[in-house]
């Protein structure tokens, strides 16, 4: 064999250590993101497309200009998100999945991802406490809650799938913290984004099970067909995990289909400390599942759960597929028999080379550790005289304001915290986001690296004074 290497390959050896010099230089106090306006960015990058191709070393030039332009994640100064952090088995499974360019539908496609998707199913069922349940990766939480929304339509409605809704009024509930992929997923199956209703929540951000059953009642008494309740397993604003138990009681009551949104949640479950807050989980009848937030598996790696087998098949299923399912020993094993997609990447090597690689016990140790970061954020801003917590975290997320001396809260407290967030992204010091809660605007602190120190946090309640100071004296308040 011969031990000459290439000019692509030298190439390929080039690039890999420029993402070597990337991850490194993230150690060392990079900016978060080197912040550029659109206009001013689409001048510093060559976006054409030309009509004769180029050489592979010609695109070394547009890979620098994108490590160098793009947001780092990975940054300990990244608290935008509910993702955050870099694995390095994530990005030997993504280099693996190109080279091997797998799809998904068919055992013979794709024989060892569909055993380690099959095999990461079974476990992350087993969690739940779905006994002989069965699932599927998808293309996000998105299209999961979407494909949980369907399943209730076809349980209720099977005869929906080959004639339509017709006249049907179907009502689906969630609660006014949920994630607004549901209203994407009434929109996409005919239910309507009008008839997903937002039921309130407490001041914690959790749905009330009382005003949910009110709801329902409503709804049946206007003539409508509830078929679906999405609970949430932490919130995107707050943080919150709805009263499962409470809301099965109802779901169950009602003959109506209980998913949970556990994108951001779920896997709180490997704590043997915070489980809890997803008690009442098997009781629920599918399950959203992001690995790609809380566990660090890179983007996107995301799960439904169902807990009766053959669901997902009598829904998703159509006919005109016999070119490529065949009724052979393999049949069991075809996951695209299940699926809305056929093409469909390989996601799970990434989540079992990381499951793998960390085991139950050490996701178990990250997500005290997050909440550990949490607890610290908390009580720094509990006695912050300049800082003021919007409400009290459950979870990961942590919500609060900047508040400028001598100034009434009620009148410029909204604007210089936007004034803040958008000063610190700019400048690089940190990505982090705001949020509206009760009608005020305040900063949302997502804590999913657990990479991070206290140090690092102080830094950037530093930050925030001091920006907010500066932003005071700007703005004249």
């Amino acid at each position: 064999m011969s031990s000459c290497i290439t000019e692509d390959q030298k190439i390929l050896l080039q690039v890999v250590q420029m993402i070597l010099n990337y991850l490194q230089e993230q150690q060392i106090g990079t900016k978060v993101v080197d912040y550029q306006s659109p206009d001013i960015l689409k001048k510093k990058l060559d976006l054409s497309l030309p009509e004769e191709g180029v050489s592979l070393s010609e695109l070394f030039g547009v890979i620098q200009s994108y490590l160098q332009y793009s947001t780092r994640t990975s940054s300990s100064n990244f608290f935008n998100l509910l993702f955050a952090g870099f694995q390095p088995e994530g990005l030997l499974s993504e280099m693996v999945t190109s080279v091997t360019n797998n799809t998904m539908h068919t055992y013979e496609s794709s024989p060892v991802a569909t055993l380690m998707e099959m095999a990461l199913i079974d476990a992350l069922n087993s969690m739940v406490g779905f006994d002989s349940g069965e699932g599927l990766m998808v293309t996000g939480g998105s299209n999961a809650n979407a494909i949980a929304m369907l399943l209730a339509r076809h349980k209720l409605l099977p005869e929906t799938k080959h004639t339509g809704l017709g006249g049907s009024k179907l009502v689906a509930f969630i609660s006014e913290q949920a994630h607004y992929s549901f209203l994407k997923a009434a929109n996409l199956l005919g239910i309507g984004m009008e008839n997903v209703v937002k039921v309130k929540t407490d001041r914690l951000g959790c749905m009330i099970p009382q005003e949910l059953e009110a709801a329902i009642i409503q709804s049946l008494n206007d003539g409508k067909t509830p078929i679906f309740v999405g609970a949430t397993a932490g919130t995107t604003v707050l943080g919150a995990f709805d009263p499962f138990p409470s809301i099965a009681q109802i779901t169950r009551k009602y003959e109506l289909w209980l998913h949970v949104d556990g994108a951001w949640g779920c896997p709180v479950l490997f704590s043997r400390k915070h489980k809890h807050l997803l008690a009442g989980s098997e009781l629920a009848d599918s399950f959203t599942w992001d690995a790609h937030k809380l566990m660090g598996v890179p983007l996107i790696c995301s799960a439904i759960l169902v807990k009766q087998k053959g669901t997902l098949s009598d829904a998703c299923s159509s006919g005109d597929t016999d070119y490529l399912f065949h009724e052979d020993e393999n049949a069991a094993y075809d996951l695209g028999r299940m699926s809305l997609q056929c093409g469909r990447k390989v996601d799970a090597l990434k989540f079992w080379l990381s499951w793998k690689r960390h085991g139950k016990n050490g996701y178990e140790q990250r997500v005290d550790r997050l909440f550990e970061l949490a607890s610290y954020a908390t009580e720094f801003i509990r006695t912050c005289k300049h800082l003021e917590l919007m409400v009290q975290p459950q979870f990961l997320n942590i919500c609060f304001r900047y508040i400028p001396d001598g100034v009434d809260p009620n009148t410029d407290v909204d604007r210089i915290n936007l004034a803040i967030r958008k000063q610190l992204l700019q400048s690089g010091q940190a990505a982090i986001n705001y949020a509206h809660y009760q009608g005020r605007i305040g900063i949302r602190l997502i804590l999913a690296n657990p990479e991070i120190h206290e140090a690092e946090l102080n830094r950037l309640f530093h930050n925030i004074i001091t920006t907010g100071k500066s932003c005071e004296s700007v703005m004249k308040l």
